[in-house]
């Protein structure tokens, strides 16, 4: 897929907001500073389409990114935020619970995690509930530029071995530095909406 178009189409906190195309959708998790804003500006080759803050916890609603008019990347709030109280943070949870639940157009789930750090608990519980749903998830391994080349498959090891993949799912290194993983995002992108259909 290359990306010619990309826009900020639609903001939601509850099912009745969603948009009532049936465009394939790809969902967008990770704690709040593993640095989503920063994955969705560079994939979709524009610099402040989501907007990155020096504030974690900034998403409060789910926001649908229509790409080439064909696509839905949908960003939701992140987790793991310790400023975030508790009642926001399940009502989080109820929003994209809600939309695990009834969102046929739902293809794969991209979840983003640090590989400069072993995922945490909140990054495991996230994808044992991806597999509730049984969704086929893209574990996406942000900020690799930052791991140097001697700890890269230590890294990678360990990420495999702590979220323990089932078979179906895999997993991208990704740099917003150096564009590495671009590609092969929008080339994973690219087989699921040839392979899926709604």
């Amino acid at each position: 897929m290359e990306v010619k178009k990309a826009d900020l189409e639609v903001i939601a906190t509850r099912r009745s907001q969603y948009p009532d195309m049936s465009k394939p959708e790809f969902l967008l998790v990770g704690r709040s500073n593993v640095g989503k804003s920063s994955f969705i500006n560079t994939l979709l080759k524009r610099k402040n389409l989501a907007h990155t803050s020096g504030r974690p916890g900034k998403t409060k609603t789910l926001n649908f990114y229509s790409v080439n008019d064909e696509i839905y990347l949908i960003d939701v709030p992140g987790y793991g935020y310790a400023q975030v109280d508790k009642k926001t943070q399940a009502k989080f949870g109820m929003m994209i619970e809600e939309y695990l639940e009834t969102r046929e157009q739902l293809q794969r789930v991209f979840l983003l995690v640090d590989f400069r750090h072993k995922p945490s608990e909140d990054d495991q519980l996230m994808y044992n509930f991806l597999k509730y749903y049984k969704v086929p998830v893209t574990i996406i391994a942000t900020k690799a530029d930052k791991v140097g080349n001697s700890k890269k498959e230590k890294n990678l090891q360990l990420i495999k071995d702590t979220m323990d993949l089932v078979v179906g799912d895999d997993l991208i290194l990704f740099s917003s530095v150096t564009k590495l993983g671009v590609d092969q995002v929008l080339q994973r992108i690219d087989e699921v909406v040839r392979t899926n259909t709604i």
